[in-house]
């Protein structure tokens, strides 16, 4: 890992809850879009007269998932290494891709196109060799295709930012998968993009789910007018097991193995913290309007400590700080036979919330949400689409933004067991990974010790 002084340094001004609420992408993404954007799918996908042109940067599991669930086709793709497999659901696929057209794909590693390539052809969808690019500088060459205007970046989160970039310069929509970066100095790349793509009309949606989901929309809703009146405490958990590793090939180099086991290196995947518990910190930033001050937490390394585990934690505690006072309490765990837990929760002056359905009021009566259910992975791509063709395209890219660094704030008060502030953290040199894309060595550090890890400031 290295660090730089990055010449974007700069100091982000702190916000109100309700200038944020006016001012970012949650006005666009949440309480506005709720009222323009559909909800369930509709027979028409995406509108006539909006021709949605793909790019698919990053053909892993994720990127397979993300161009499936665009097309309308329900699926379940993981990594096949990983012992899962893909379910082509076709039917129905064909009136969702009537107006949707696949162009072109990138990838560092050839197999992984391919197999990417393989899960179109089951519904019929056909990429020429001329549009398949593999290689670190991939991405370069799918943004050169003129016809492409709808990129989705699902590569290692470490490349995420400087891809988000290069595609809103070239005048692409962008669908990014969180979380948006493993550092500040990604971070702040990825508010610059956002920033541009707002000047030059381009939407930006992130892969936080739940802000496209009817019934988290409709409860944040409720719970931001008053419902349960002020908020005075927050919880969120992703507390499960252990994910998929990938076991090393005596042919591969450090880099490639990395690659292709991201997860477990802090470089790369941002720790889980970042990576996966991003989803709830989202809400709960959702819920209050801004992002936290500051945090101290812990966490640790106890029972993912084998070489295929690169050097991430495997259990983090956070308390969030927001301006207010209000304390959100954070727990994530990836560890095998414990207790499950993945959820939000509120605590208000009136009442409380699960943000995700429900409200329940002292001495009142609760309130559920009973609306019609929806697939959340594919209204994402749905709600930004429409949002183009409404010619006011949805922008998530400061929300998200601001939410991955909540997660970094956390990882890196963990690893150095310090209180770190909002302000430090996003003005910080911190800028991880190698200097030059390449096959060969890359060592990596310890694994941090709180008390001797240090964060740059």
């Amino acid at each position: 890992m290295n660090t730089g002084t990055p010449s974007n340094a700069t100091t982000q001004p702190s916000l109100s809850r309700r200038q944020f609420l006016k001012h970012t992408s949650l006005a666009t993404a949440g309480t506005v879009a709720a009222a323009q954007f559909p909800f369930v799918r509709s027979s028409q996908a995406a509108p006539a007269d909006f021709q949605v042109r793909v790019g698919v940067i990053g053909c892993g599991g994720r990127g397979t998932g993300a161009v499936l669930n665009v097309l309308g086709a329900s699926t379940k793709v993981i990594y096949p290494q990983a012992g899962y497999h893909t379910e082509d659901a076709a039917k129905g696929a064909a009136s969702a891709r009537k107006n949707i057209k696949v162009v072109a794909l990138a990838d560092v590693f050839p197999d992984r196109l391919a197999r990417c390539r393989e899960q179109l052809q089951k519904i019929d969808v056909t990429i020429g060799d001329e549009f398949c690019f593999t290689g670190f500088e991939a991405y370069k060459k799918l943004l050169a295709v003129g016809e492409i205007n709808y990129v989705i970046l699902a590569t290692p989160p470490h490349f995420r930012p400087a891809h988000l970039k290069a595609a809103v310069e070239a005048g692409k929509h962008v669908f990014i998968e969180k979380p948006v970066a493993v550092d500040p100095f990604g971070v702040r790349m990825v508010v610059e993009a956002g920033e541009l793509a707002r000047q030059k009309n381009l939407g930006i949606a992130a892969g936080t789910q739940r802000r496209h989901l009817p019934g988290y929309r409709e409860t944040i809703k409720r719970i931001q007018d008053g419902a349960i009146g002020e908020i005075v405490e927050c919880r969120a958990y992703w507390n499960g097991g252990e994910i998929w590793v990938i076991e090393r090939k005596p042919e591969w180099s450090d880099m490639e193995w990395q690659l292709r086991n991201w997860n477990y290196f802090t470089w790369l995947g941002a720790d889980h913290i970042v990576e996966q518990h991003v989803h709830n910190l989202d809400v709960i930033n959702w819920v209050m309007g801004t992002h936290p001050v500051r945090a101290i937490g812990l966490g640790g390394r106890q029972a993912r400590t084998g070489k295929q585990h690169g050097h991430i934690y495997d259990h983090f505690a956070v308390e969030f700080e927001y301006p207010n006072g209000v304390r959100m309490f954070s727990q994530c765990r990836q560890i095998n036979g414990c207790d499950g837990k993945v959820e939000e929760a509120v605590l208000g002056a009136k009442g409380s919330s699960n943000c995700k359905d429900s409200l329940t009021v002292k001495g009142g009566e609760g309130w559920r949400y009973s609306g019609p259910p929806c697939n959340a992975y594919e209204q994402e791509h749905l709600d930004l689409i429409q949002s183009i063709q409404d010619g006011k395209p949805i922008n998530e890219a400061r929300a998200i933004a601001e939410s991955t660094l909540t997660g970094i704030m956390g990882r890196e008060s963990a690893y150095s067991g310090k209180t770190l502030e909002w302000e430090k953290v996003y003005n910080s040199p911190m800028k991880l990974g190698p200097d030059k894309y390449e096959f060969g060595s890359l060592p990596l550090p310890e694994v941090a010790i709180p008390g001797r890890y240090r964060f740059p400031v």
